[in-house]
């Protein structure tokens, strides 16, 4: 048996992209973006929790604490690097691997929507 436990948050940030003619893509302008984390495993802890609810969001919300109404360009991630949705994806997971990974959790994916209907993902799995 496999659960898994998702949290998602809602922000606005903003970046341009770099490197390459992406059009208006290539000024500053924001985004709706929301964020949703999911942790999977294949065990409970002595609590009934593959992780607690909470703990997750308060991973998360130190993170947006940094990223949400930032300019994605002037983070240190970002240094030099176009700041697509799959580099934030990245992003946020390698934060939220420095919150929650404990042993019940054998998976984290993260997946970023930068609107409604667009939205990149990265998943890494746990020893």
């Amino acid at each position: 048996m496999i659960y898994q436990v998702a949290v998602r948050r809602d922000f606005i940030a903003r970046h341009r992209l770099i490197g390459g003619d992406w059009g208006p893509e290539n000024t500053l302008h924001s985004h709706p973006y929301a964020v949703e984390v999911r942790l999977e495993g294949d065990r409970l802890d002595e609590h009934g929790y593959l992780v607690d609810i909470t703990k997750i969001e308060s991973c998360l919300d130190g993170i947006l604490a940094r990223i949400a109404d930032a300019i994605l360009n002037d983070l240190s991630e970002f240094a030099g690097l176009n700041p697509s949705v799959e580099r934030l994806a990245e992003v946020f997971l390698r934060a939220v691997l420095a919150c929650v990974a404990n042993p019940p959790v054998r998976a984290v994916a993260i997946r970023v929507f930068e609107n409604a209907g667009a939205w990149a993902s990265c998943r890494r799995e746990l020893p």
